[in-house]
């Protein structure tokens, strides 16, 4: 396909996919339980946080997090003592791991809020949005084993859980699927969640080049053609990237 063919294909795989019938199959889900801004953001984290391996599971993962924090995840994080004994593992994310998250958000709403924590310099990109809120969190006495949930753009990881986490908060909820419920980053600076599946296709579409890494250079290289096909709401793409990926083995 040319370029053209390109844009419009994935623009048209864009509409398919943003649809509400998309939810109940991923992790996003779990986040629409609630309707409070602040519950919301701070299960939408920790669901992000686990993202990683089968999509059932995290579902799963997510549903038992439904079952701990009740009505109100907020409302139980500013209760929270950290003596409490939790019973919650996903993969490598352990009972251990989900204490010092529930203490360092606790510590984030005593003072600014969680989006809060995403400020960053005039002129910085997003990238020290994300650091910044990494070195937010990790101002909670911690484990330095915690430092693996918490990847850094500063360093050349593409942050996928994380950017996929500010996609939900920040893209409009027009369509059914994102938040829209933050706006300290803009959706125009948004970048598509790099991940085994929308990487491959982006590689095939010949997105990214021929780097094979998913890492940091490679998100903004994908960003930039996004921002060419899309440039008012390039993480739109995602929705075409992954479906095609994950659905259709495209």
């Amino acid at each position: 396909m040319n370029p053209s063919e390109i844009k419009e294909f994935l623009l048209w795989k864009s509409e398919q996919y943003e649809h509400p019938n998309f939810i109940e199959t991923d992790p996003i889900s779990i986040p629409h339980h609630y309707a409070r801004k602040e519950d919301i953001e701070i299960i939408g984290l920790l669901v992000a946080l686990i993202a990683w391996g089968n999509r059932k599971a995290i579902i799963q993962s997510g549903k038992r997090l439904i079952q701990l924090f009740g009505e109100s995840p907020h409302d139980y994080v500013m209760h929270f003592e950290g003596h409490r004994q939790l019973d919650f593992v996903h993969r490598t994310f352990s009972s251990n791991d989900l204490r010092f998250f529930l203490l360092a958000l606790k510590n984030i709403y005593h003072k600014e809020g969680l989006e809060a924590t995403f400020q960053r310099p005039r002129g910085g990109g997003i990238q020290f949005a994300i650091a910044n809120f990494r070195k937010a969190i990790l101002e909670t006495p911690h484990d330095p084993m915690v430092k693996r949930h918490l990847s850094n753009p500063l360093i050349n990881s593409s942050c996928k859980r994380i950017n996929m986490f500010l996609r939900w908060m920040v893209r409009s909820p027009n369509k059914g699927v994102d938040f829209g419920i933050w706006n300290i980053i803009s959706i125009q600076e948004l970048h598509v969640p790099l991940d085994v599946h929308t990487g491959n296709i982006a590689r095939k579409l010949n997105m990214i080049g021929h780097r094979k890494q998913n890492d940091w250079v490679s998100s903004e290289l994908l960003h930039d053609k996004c921002c060419a096909i899309c440039p008012e709401d390039p993480a739109k793409l995602d929705f075409a990237l992954f479906g095609l990926g994950a659905f259709e083995k495209f």
